[in-house]
């Protein structure tokens, strides 16, 4: 073990003129790299994928509804996860020095907390989206409007933001003159135990409770609407139509079961290592592992709430041949398009 250690472990100074430099921790050798391609992989996804939303979303104007406004929401968070958060994590994997300065120490973990906040809570609203437009679709236009949606998520932003920066201005990490470095060129977190309680209510429980609830009450209203169909089908013996609704009630509680499993299982290791842990620290390996868990859904996202719709995979058509460059691409009718057979 100690002999792979040396191997793969080069120590070095992070500023070799500077008396007061923090030691440099390199890692290299197959193991590494294929991690930092994997990583590097990950984070192209996110960005690109969630580009693609974006740009889906704001360009055409169909696409412009409450649903697809949070959407929206959710691959802003997650890109700006890909674009910011994890690049600097694998530059910190691959070199344990901190070249950015104070500053950027600061916004840092802001920025990245504020994002995965954003991103909860963008999921948790399409949770309650969904919620009304199948339990009380009679209901769905006039409760959820777009000034409302809107509404809704400046809210849900502003509080990520005004809690996040109370956590990290307690933790003594919100501003630089709050910042004490044991050694030149060192970024350290530590998030207290008492904060970490609170992020678990905000950041987790809450959002949870609300996605995990109602996407369950989201199934049994759809198994009460097949059973509902496969009733009148049966009763006019239109046999092929039955095949149908089974099939559509398969593949809603495919849908539902990936979203939620595919939640639990990238942020719940991290906020359980939390509760055994009394003060975590950005530099323990159980951070490291957890958090890039929670990076990881950020790339899965835009693949479990926009790019499986046949709109989605039309507004795609359209930017990959350059057709949004035209000037009345914004008023393409894209449910027509993807009506077309294997759309």
């Amino acid at each position: 073990m100690d002999v792979l250690d040396q191997q793969n472990l080069t120590v070095e100074y992070c500023f070799p003129d500077n008396n007061l430099s923090c030691t440099k921790q390199v890692h290299t050798g197959p193991a590494y790299t294929l991690l930092f391609i994997f990583l590097s992989f990950v984070c192209l996804c996110a960005v690109f994928f969630n580009l693609l939303v974006i740009i889906s979303i704001s360009h055409f104007k169909q696409l412009h509804s409450p649903t697809n406004l949070l959407i929206l929401s959710l691959a802003l968070a997650d890109l700006l996860v890909g674009i910011f958060v994890m690049p600097i994590n694998i530059m910190q994997l691959s070199d344990s020095c901190w070249y950015l300065g104070k500053i950027v120490c600061c916004l840092f973990p802001v920025i990245s907390s504020v994002s995965l906040s954003a991103s909860l809570y963008s999921m948790a609203f399409i949770a309650v989206d969904r919620y009304i437009a199948i339990c009380y679709p009679l209901l769905y236009s006039a409760r959820v409007t777009v000034c409302r949606t809107k509404l809704a998520l400046i809210l849900g932003w502003s509080f990520a933001a005004f809690y996040i920066a109370i956590i990290y201005y307690f933790s003594d990490h919100l501003f630089p003159s709050q910042i004490s470095f044991k050694c030149y060129g060192e970024c350290v977190i530590i998030v207290k135990y008492s904060w970490m309680i609170v992020d678990l209510v905000f950041s987790f429980i809450c959002p949870c409770f609300i996605i995990v609830i109602l996407y369950s009450l989201i199934f049994k209203a759809a198994v009460r609407q097949a059973k509902a169909v496969r009733a009148v089908v049966n009763a006019a013996s239109q046999r092929k139509k039955v095949k149908v609704s089974n099939s559509s009630e398969t593949k809603a509680a495919k849908k539902l079961g990936s979203i939620i499993c595919i939640y639990l299982v990238c942020w719940i290791p991290f906020y359980f290592s939390c509760l055994s842990v009394e003060s975590l620290t950005s530099l323990s390996m159980v951070w490291t592992v957890f958090t890039w868990l929670i990076y990881i859904n950020s790339s899965v996202n835009p693949l479990l709430y926009a790019i499986f719709y046949p709109w989605f995979r039309a507004s795609v058509k359209f930017i990959v041949t350059c057709k949004i460059l035209e000037s009345s691409s914004s008023r393409l009718n894209l449910y027509k398009e993807h009506s077309l057979p294997n759309a």
